[in-house]
Parts: C-alpha cells; sequence; structure tokens
C-alpha cells in the first residue's frame, strides 16, 4: 500500500502519515512550507519515519498511489490534486482516514474544545508506564516520542490501544465510534454552543463508554449513563487541590498526585486522564507515578528558557478559554505578564473577537502589555475585513495597554526594552509553525539586551 499526505506537516496529517509509516506502509507527502524551504527539523523528523518528501506540484503521485490523503485545509486547486484527478486515484479525507484506523483499533478518543492534546498525551504516558503499548495519533508533540527520533506527535504500540484527539472544528469527531469516549468541555471556538452541543451528542451516542467533566458548565446533558469526574462531583474526584508555579496536586479516593503543569486547568486535565484510564483498568497509585514525571506537550505552557530573570513561555493558545486558562498560570509565576497573541485566522478572529476581547479584558493586569501582530494568514479567498489592530485600539478602550506591532522585530526589541527580572514573557497563537522560533528570538533578545 502506498499513501500520499497533502499537506504531511499539519498536526494531524503528520501524526496519520508517520502511524502508517512506522506501520509498514509506503508513505509519501507534500507541504507547502516545503515549497517555501520552511518545513525544517519537521521535515527531518517526517523523513526518519520513513516519509519521502516532495514538491506539492503533483510529482509525488503515481498510478502506483493507494490512495491521496486531503484536510480541509487544503484548496480545490492544489496540484498534487489535480494530479490525482488526472490519474484517477481515490481521495480521503483525514478524518476518514483516522476514522478507519481508529475502527481497526481499540481507541481512547479525547473531545473537547480545549485540553484536548495534553490530555491525550496524559493518557498516553500512563498507558505506556502501566506496560499496555499504545499507539499515538496526538495534536502536539511529546518529548518522550521526540526523543526517539520522531516528531513527537504519533508513535505505534504494539497493542491495539490507540489514543486519538476527536476534533470537533470541522465536525469530523462524528466519524469515529471509539471504545471509549473522553468529554473534557464545551465553549464557543470554531462553532456556536448549539452547533458543538449536537456533535458532541452525536460522539456520545457513538461511543462504547463515555468519560464526561461533571464540573463543566454546559455538559449537564452528557452526564447520565457516563463515568464522570470533577473537583466539586463526579465519581472520580478530586480533592485536596493545589496549585503552584510550576505544579498540581490533588488526591483521589486517599492517592496522591503531584503533576509538574501548572494550573487548577492543568490539574483538571489530568484528572481526566485519570479517570479515563481507570476505564481501561489502570489502577490509581500506577496513574499518580505516571504523570508524578509528566513532561508536558509542545507549545502548552512550555518554557522557553530565562533571561534577566525573565521566563519566556511558549503557548498554542488561540480561542478565549484557552487564553483565560494559560494567563491564569502565568500569573502564578509572575505579577506582570508581557504577553504576544498572534490571531489565526481572518474567520476566528472575526467569530471570536467578542469573546477574545472579553478573555483579555479580564485577564490583562494594569501592568501588562499586549502585542498583536498581524492575523496569521497562508493564503486562500478569506475576507480581510478585519485586523490585529481592531483588537489592539478595542482593548485600549478598555483601559489596556493593547498594542498593535505588524513586525516581529518590532516586538523582540520592545520586550527587550521594557522587561524587568520577575516578568514573564507569553507568546500565544496556533497553526503558525514559526511561533516557537519567534519565541526563542524574544529569548535572545533579552539576553542580547
Amino acid at each position: 500500500m502506498k499513501l500520499h499526505f497533502v499537506g504531511v506537516a499539519g498536526t494531524g496529517m503528520s501524526a496519520l502519515a508517520q502511524i502508517h509509516a512506522l506501520s509498514g506502509a509506503e508513505v509519501t507527502g507534500s507541504d507547502r512550507l516545503g515549497d517555501h524551504g520552511t518545513l525544517g527539523e519537521t521535515g527531518r523528523r517526517l523523513q526518519a519515519a520513513g516519509i519521502k518528501l516532495f514538491a506539492q506540484d503533483g510529482s509525488g503521485l503515481g498510478a502506483d498511489t493507494s490512495r491521496v490523503v486531503v484536510s480541509t485545509a487544503i484548496e480545490d486547486d492544489n496540484l498534487d490534486l489535480a494530479r490525482a484527478a488526472a490519474l484517477g486515484l481515490k481521495v480521503a479525507h483525514r478524518a476518514d482516514e483516522l476514522a478507519a484506523l481508529a475502527q481497526s483499533r481499540r481507541t481512547v478518543a479525547v473531545a473537547g474544545t480545549s485540553g484536548k492534546s495534553t490530555v491525550t498525551a496524559m493518557v498516553f504516558q500512563i498507558l505506556e508506564a502501566a506496560g499496555r503499548s499504545p499507539s499515538l495519533a496526538s495534536g502536539a508533540n511529546l518529548p518522550s516520542v521526540r526523543r526517539r527520533g520522531l516528531l513527537g506527535n504519533a508513535w505505534r504500540g504494539e497493542s491495539d490501544l490507540l489514543v486519538i484527539e476527536a476534533d470537533e472544528s470541522d465536525g469530523t469527531l462524528t466519524r469515529y465510534r471509539p471504545a471509549l469516549g473522553l468529554l473534557l468541555n464545551i465553549s464557543k471556538d470554531h462553532k456556536e454552543l448549539r452547533e458543538l452541543a449536537a456533535l458532541f451528542q452525536t460522539f456520545k451516542s457513538q461511543s462504547e463508554r463515555l468519560v464526561v467533566d461533571a464540573d463543566a458548565p454546559g455538559l449537564e446533558y452528557f452526564l447520565s449513563d457516563a463515568a464522570t469526574y470533577g473537583f466539586v462531583s463526579g465519581t472520580t474526584r478530586g480533592k485536596s487541590l493545589e496549585v503552584a508555579a510550576d505544579s498540581s496536586r490533588f488526591t483521589v479516593e486517599g492517592v496522591k498526585f503531584s503533576v509538574p503543569a501548572p494550573g487548577r486547568y492543568n490539574a483538571q486535565n489530568a484528572l481526566a486522564a485519570v479517570a479515563a484510564c481507570r476505564e481501561l483498568g489502570v489502577g490509581l497509585k500506577d496513574c499518580a507515578s505516571a504523570l508524578a514525571s509528566y513532561e508536558g506537550v509542545g507549545r502548552r505552557f512550555e518554557r522557553v528558557g530565562a533571561a534577566r530573570g525573565v521566563d519566556v513561555i511558549d503557548d498554542f493558545a488561540h480561542n478565549p478559554e484557552k487564553v483565560r486558562a494559560v494567563f491564569s498560570a502565568a500569573r502564578l509565576r509572575a505579577k506582570r505578564i508581557l504577553a504576544v497573541f498572534q490571531l489565526h485566522g481572518f474567520a476566528p478572529a472575526r467569530f471570536l473577537k467578542e469573546e477574545f476581547l472579553d478573555a483579555f479584558a479580564d485577564s490583562l493586569g494594569p501592568d501588562d502589555i499586549l502585542w498583536l501582530p498581524d492575523i496569521y494568514y497562508v493564503g486562500g479567498t478569506a475576507a480581510k475585513d478585519i485586523s490585529a489592530k481592531d483588537y489592539a485600539d478595542a482593548l485600549v478602550k478598555r483601559g489596556k495597554q493593547a498594542r498593535h506591532a505588524p513586525r516581529r522585530e518590532e516586538i523582540v526589541a520592545a520586550i527587550a526594552a521594557e522587561a524587568h527580572p520577575g516578568d514573564l514573557v507569553l507568546v500565544m497563537g496556533a497553526r503558525d509553525a514559526s511561533l516557537s522560533d519567534f519565541a526563542a528570538r524574544i529569548l535572545k533578545g533579552l539576553q542580547a539586551s
């Protein structure tokens, strides 16, 4: 079998491509970032998994290609798709490809509008530590998997267990029929709440067993016939919660948990993973032992480094609730936050504008500063009728220190000039693979000044 992935460097696509390659399939791929010469380490690690990379011009496809896999991010006029049509090749959506893989395994599917990548990583770590040898298809890179030479978001285990993220952003989570579904929360993100609730209801009906956060607002309807968890209510009940700058601690039925991840939201994520793994027969003490060495995942409150007494944190936060959560964790470390937030597309910027403005208005302290670079844009036909400057101007009217800064060099220099010992720099945003490099440039700017 020979598979070709169009947009292979994308988070979901790269995970699938790696699992197929690690399972023995011949896998090829293309990506527009590769055409621009910016795949870098991502490209090298995909190749280490056995994936052959081609330009996105149709050259990677041939008559022997069994199937071409695409995502909703791929435009209809893509040259790989034109070549596939000319050759009469079968084209499959990423979600259908993942659904087929999930159907062939005993799958744990993690759903919800926030926390999926972290909980997926925690479930995977617990199951690995318990000797269950699971496979993984995640939305973020795990350090433990990167040390194996891979990208970090996929692994091929020896058992029939598979841990995946079930993405609601394009409605594709309704294609999965997992052995165990995990529903974390619900908030406006990509879709209105009513539409999300309908998607999650289908997810519930198609899951053999379901685990639900009993504390999460809006999920009351999903609690019946489900295993539940929470710090206020739920069957798997967390107690004695303590959150610190670098960890969260709690107990479950007398077993002590200490998780090296800050903030209440990470304690909630850990409790979700524990509840799910209990359903799979893993004991509480084994869960606690595994989570004690949790290493986090890429761009989820990831510490880039420190200079001049200033921490630099890189985070994937890209919806209003995630912004609130990451600010709450940052506030445990520093009184003043110097934040950078890059909006991840014109449609989300327009759809979530009021919610984003409320989140920043509630989260920014009087001494905090927020820089807003231009909205991330990778091409296509998006209406450019909103800008980062609109956000900055609106926040200034609310009495916040918000600055539109089109050029990243401006932000690097401004933070270097503004930062004082004890401050924390927080870089937030999604989709743009260069944000981590940007965070590293900010750290270098601090070191050089």
